[in-house]
């Protein structure tokens, strides 16, 4: 049975935390934080209501998000690796996935001995942001900021800190790799937003219209975007040598968003001697999350050993 609930500005902070309270020992999550005091250049719209779809007692999506959190989700029962992954749910920058794409992920993380975090990031709406394209990217910069501040409260190496982003929120997490030093607003913490290597599964990588996707990119960009703004998030087009080591995970049977993002990002990556590994499955279509059927369900096992190869986990 799935649950909708529109809940006002004001309330939709205090309700995120109750449930989020409840849900506890489902997730063995240990704290919900809010990201921001005063969130930068926002548009007060009293009528724009985060809504929470909730079934069977968990939260599997969020829309309208006015929000942003870090739910903070600590290893239990393998020693703890000193490694934070910060994870991006998916949902066409329309929604957020949170179970599929954040939660479980976030779990599975716990399991090889990593801090997880899962993001819930600001969708880009006029209605409560001065520049849209860019509010998604203040939170993900802010994020890794504050868990790089704190590093020592959660035992965390501040050098091993990276981030997974599915479909758009691998756009999210490719920007956030490619556009870290981008002055977005004014941060307190005085440290670096850049990830120290990232996850990208069936990401959303490129704006142009002949790959991208197209729900993404009007999302972010508008209806009609300019040709600046299409190549500034085209993230295949801003990596440099800075840009930090790459997991990619695609199907070649997905017809949402093309696997040519995850392509033409390797190759960029490839092209600036940055460390990257790619795998294009047969089978597995778009949204697969941790691997449900066909032969997308492997990469958790490969990303596994690329995490250990690159010293990130034991």
């Amino acid at each position: 049975m799935k649950t909708f609930l529109n809940i006002s500005f004001k309330k939709s902070f205090y309700l995120f935390f109750l449930l989020f309270g409840i849900f506890t020992k489902i997730h063995c999550q240990n704290e919900v934080l809010p990201l921001w005091n005063k969130i930068p250049n926002e548009v007060t719209t009293p009528d724009y209501k985060e809504k929470v779809v909730v079934n069977e007692g968990k939260i599997q999506r969020i829309s309208h998000v006015t929000a942003p959190t870090l739910s903070v989700f600590l290893p239990k029962e393998i020693k703890p690796n000193h490694t934070a992954i910060l994870i991006f749910p998916g949902g066409g920058y329309a929604h957020l996935s949170m179970e599929k794409e954040g939660t479980k992920v976030a779990e599975w993380l716990n399991t090889l001995g990593i801090t997880a975090f899962v993001i819930k990031y600001r969708l880009p709406s006029d209605l409560i942001m001065k520049n849209k394209s860019v509010g998604p990217l203040q939170d993900a910069q802010e994020a890794i900021r504050y868990v790089r501040a704190n590093a020592a409260k959660w035992n965390i190496d501040p050098n091993k800190i990276g981030t997974i982003g599915f479909s758009a929120g691998g756009h999210l997490a490719s920007t956030l790799a490619t556009h870290f030093d981008d002055k977005v607003y004014e941060s307190k913490f005085n440290n670096s937003a850049r990830p120290d290597f990232s996850i990208l599964i069936y990401p959303v990588i490129s704006m142009d219209s002949n790959i991208t996707h197209q729900g993404s990119q009007a999302n972010l960009l508008g209806k009609e975007p300019s040709q600046t703004a299409i190549e500034n998030f085209s993230n295949d087009k801003k990596i440099t040598p800075q840009t930090p080591p790459t997991f990619l995970v695609h199907a070649s049977d997905d017809n949402a968003v093309l696997p040519e993002n995850s392509i033409n990002y390797y190759l960029g990556l490839k092209k600036n001697n940055v460390s990257a590994e790619l795998h294009i499955y047969e089978k597995g279509g778009h949204g697969f999350g941790l691997g449900a059927k066909d032969t997308s369900q492997f990469w958790t096992n490969d990303c596994k050993e690329w995490l250990k190869v690159n010293s990130y986990i034991f």
